[in-house]
């Protein structure tokens, strides 16, 4: 496969540096007969296995009768350049580019010499590239082959183009007698250490050819060590650019150099592309857009569906737009604003090709591209635009958009040279913009995942006001290991949960997710904080275990803190246990300001579960404040942790703000650095039921109970406004009563709570737990829990101090939400009236 564009490579070798391509000589019958060892570390054949062989050995063409018609294309053309997928001697296939370039020697015999370039390496020394080594490629090359006692045996048409002397003038002659004027005793002694070393070496020089002698010529220089099947010298290749036609060419390097401080300054796309336009403006153009594909800024990827193919116009953003003239009027649209592409314009065509696109002299005139993109041709007519340059921006096989370089004021076109400085900018840039794009998606999924991770919104309750603050370590990506929960309860009550996961950054964050949905997991089984510490310590060593088993992969150290705790507003009692976090921070309504003493234990995971979990059980003031908080917002490099927590304790003690202010305070407090762990903070202040919403009753364990506890609780329902709920709350006290009566043990305590939705709650003294069970048309009994479930949001049981707890829970609708259930019309009374 290649490809025969002679002009210009499908992929330009502008980042390469010439001097470093392997070269080849191959004579008029296809026969190589020069090879040079970067041939060798390229292609991996040494000089021995190619030299008399032919070219077919290594070259795209499999046969003879190929290499013969490819010869003859390159002698009618006078040389070829493209790409060419050439044989390796390990089996693979390189992707080369090749340069091919007819030699003449004595007598009109021939030779090429041909130039191979692997261009899968040229973004690897894309940053090493400078415009004089784009010119190598794009510029004509003049060529001299010497042999080991230096006196010229070939040349090409070119080099009599450069310097003027005839090719018959230089056969069989050294520098210094057919070149005179010219350093020739420098460059023969450059050529002797090419020889004798066998590398290639640089060398730059000036002249003044015979045609010219009032001028001073440039000249690059590359010498080329070609060797013969024994490994010794044939002769010295230099490969010539006339570099004087570019007479800013350093002073454009130390640009270049200057533009890459300043392109990519920051991981911001539109802020990139505006930075490249800045750069052009007004070193390469009077104006400089930039525009990129729409899905580019949130770190996408381009479509790969093209739109202009199907002769839709295709939507890019602008993101970069410099001018000499104040306020871009070249430009219809503004930083930011969608872009309409027409499928006829050089724009559509360059991102549909990926090639740039030089227009010296832009052609107004009816007819043209411009015909179909009123809005640009409005502009360019009124700011006099003669000159354009459209360059695709490139980054991993993708087009990311397109970069336009315009003349107004400067009479000169663009040339060839500009193209090649504006493709270099572009290039540079395109690395910045993709690299850009890639922590826009990254730290877009990162941000996803944290804001997936940690509670949306925090839900107190009537048990706690609640407000909290979280600031990763790992600033860039936005995520840590540190997480906090306030998770409602039955009967009013609410679970309060801070923790840290070792490490911080993707990794601790999902550590944390894994965490986090154990607790819920826990809390919904309504476990005591120090039985599901026990649990939680439990999954974080058998996650450990896991991460040991994988073996693909390094076992990561999996550790964790975490403090959870429970409030009861009707008792106003909290309970707590922590597992080797650090202790909450109480402050009550007078603001003195404590640190309850917990029993420590051990971190998630490293305890070995010899070590327990203690709960302790507080009772607070209502309109207590509570602090929960990881080790980042207190510990510092320069003090002690209790200090920090004597720091935090007086930054709390501040009265009269609201909860949100004062997590901005706190946080302000911090110190000024970048904190090297994840700070989380999250305050509640406690709030306390009032005993009108509160009703109690000690039932005896008798079944006559049953009717009683029934009256009762319509009553109290009545006294609250709710009587649309007396049949469903009568029918759940029935079935809760009995079953405390029949399968628990005296004494049985009914309790009602009125909040954001009505709890029925039955106290016994039994240890047998309920258990919901599907019964069979035969059966009996075992529809008692099912029918509760069918009335009820939701429904459960905990152990309780000397017993258990069974609770239900019912929504507070405007109407009766089951009075004409079809599910449950004879049921609920012949139950009713069984129980009585």
């Amino acid at each position: 496969m290649m490809s025969t564009d002679r002009t210009a490579l499908v992929e330009p070798l502008k980042p390469h540096k010439i001097f470093d391509a392997a070269a080849a000589v191959i004579d008029e019958q296809g026969t190589v007969v020069g090879w040079t060892q970067a041939a060798q570390r390229l292609v991996g054949y040494c000089a021995e296995d190619v030299l008399g062989r032919s070219a077919a050995f290594v070259l795209p063409t499999s046969d003879e009768a190929g290499l013969s018609a490819f010869t003859e294309q390159c002698r009618a053309r006078g040389g070829w350049s493209g790409t060419a997928a050439v044989r390796h001697r390990d089996g693979r296939t390189l992707n080369l580019s090749l340069r091919v370039s007819l030699l003449w020697g004595q007598d009109a015999t021939l030779r090429w010499l041909v130039f191979l370039t692997d261009i899968g390496a040229l973004s690897s020394g894309f940053m090493n590239g400078s415009v004089r080594e784009s010119l190598l490629v794009r510029a004509p090359i003049g060529i001299v082959v010497h042999d080991p006692q230096l006196r010229c045996t070939w040349v090409n048409d070119v080099m009599e183009r450069h310097d003027g002397i005839p090719r018959d003038r230089r056969f069989g002659c050294r520098l210094a007698h057919s070149m005179p004027g010219f350093e020739a005793e420098e460059l023969e002694a450059v050529m002797q250490q090419v020889l004798a070393s066998g590398t290639t070496t640089v060398h730059e020089y000036r002249a003044w050819p015979a045609e010219d002698p009032r001028r001073e010529h440039a000249f690059s220089a590359s010498f080329l060590c070609l060797q013969d099947a024994d490994g010794q010298a044939l002769g010295v290749c230099s490969v010539i650019v006339d570099v004087t036609g570019s007479q800013g060419v350093r002073e454009r390097r130390a640009v270049l150099s200057e533009a890459s401080t300043r392109i990519g300054r920051t991981l911001d796309v539109m802020q990139t592309g505006q930075e490249l336009a800045d750069v052009a403006v007004p070193l390469l153009a009077d104006c400089a857009i930039v525009d990129l594909a729409e899905s580019v800024p949130f770190g996408e990827e381009p479509s790969a569906r093209n739109d202009t193919m199907n002769g839709r116009p295709r939507i890019l953003r602008r993101a970069g737009l410099a001018s000499i003239h104040p306020g871009v009027p070249e430009s219809p649209w503004a930083h930011g604003e969608p872009v309409l592409v027409s499928p006829t314009s050089p724009f559509a065509r360059v991102l549909r090709t990926g090639r740039s696109h030089l227009e010296p002299v832009l052609d107004t005139s009816p007819g043209t591209w411009i015909d179909h993109d009123p809005c640009r041709a409005e502009k360019i007519l009124e700011n006099g635009v003669h000159s354009l340059m459209v360059v695709p921006i490139r980054a991993r096989r993708s087009v990311l958009g397109v970069a336009l370089f315009a003349r107004t004021e400067c009479p000169m076109p663009f040339r060839e040279d500009d193209l090649l400085l504006a493709e270099e900018l572009v290039t540079r840039a395109a690395l910045s913009l993709d690299n850009a794009r890639q922590y826009a998606r990254e730290r877009t999924a990162a941000l996803a995942l944290q804001r997936n991770l940690l509670p949306h919104r925090l839900r107190g309750g009537v048990a706690v006001e609640a407000a909290s603050r979280y600031l990763p370590a790992d600033i860039d990506a936005g995520v840590g290991g540190d997480w906090f929960d306030v998770i409602p309860l039955s009967g009013a009550r609410v679970a309060l949960v801070v923790g840290d996961v070792v490490g911080h950054g993707i990794d601790a964050a999902a550590t944390m997710g894994r965490l986090r949905t154990a607790v819920h997991t826990l809390a919904d089984m309504e476990l005591p904080p120090d039985e599901l510490l026990a649990h939680l310590d439990d999954t974080v060593r058998r996650m450990t275990d896991e991460d040991a088993d994988a073996s693909d992969q390094t076992p990561a150290v999996v550790g964790a803190t975490c403090l959870y705790a429970v409030y009861d507003p009707v008792t106003r009692k909290c309970t707590m246990a922590r597992a080797g976090h650090l202790p909450p921070a109480i402050i009550d309504p007078q603001g003195q300001v404590t640190f309850p003493d917990l029993p420590t234990g051990a971190p998630l995971g490293l305890g070995l579960g010899l070590v327990p979990f203690d709960a302790v059980e507080v009772e607070l003031s209502e309109g207590s404040l509570l602090a929960f908080y990881t080790d980042g917002l207190v510990e510092s490099r320069a003090d002690d942790i209790d200090v920090g927590m004597r720091r935090l304790g007086a930054a709390l003690a501040q009265s009269g703000q609201s909860l949100e202010d004062l997590c901005s305070s706190v946080i302000e407090a911090l110190p000024t650095q970048a904190p090297s762990d994840d700070v989380t903070l999250l305050l509640v202040r406690t709030r306390t039921l009032k005993a009108p919403q509160i009703a109690s009753w000690d039932l005896p364990s008798e079944p006559t109970v049953v009717r009683t506890a029934r009256h009762m609780a319509a009553r109290q329902l009545s006294e609250w406004g709710l009587e649309h709920l007396v049949p469903d709350t009568e029918l759940i006290v029935s079935e809760l009563v009995t079953n405390a009566i029949r399968h628990g043990a005296g004494p049985i305590r009914l309790r009602l709570i009125q909040h954001q939705v009505l709890t029925c709650e039955v106290f016994d003294g039994g240890s047998c737990y309920p258990r919901l069970r599907h019964a069979r048309i035969v059966d009996e009994n075992g529809r008692g829990l099912f029918m509760v479930a069918r009335l009820s949001r939701r429904w459960g049981f905990r152990s309780a101090t000397g017993g258990k707890l069974v609770w239900v829970e019912q929504d507070l609708p405007a109407a009766p939400s089951h009075a004409h259930d079809p599910c449950l019309p004879q049921a609920a009374e012949d139950h009713r009236g069984c129980v009585a």
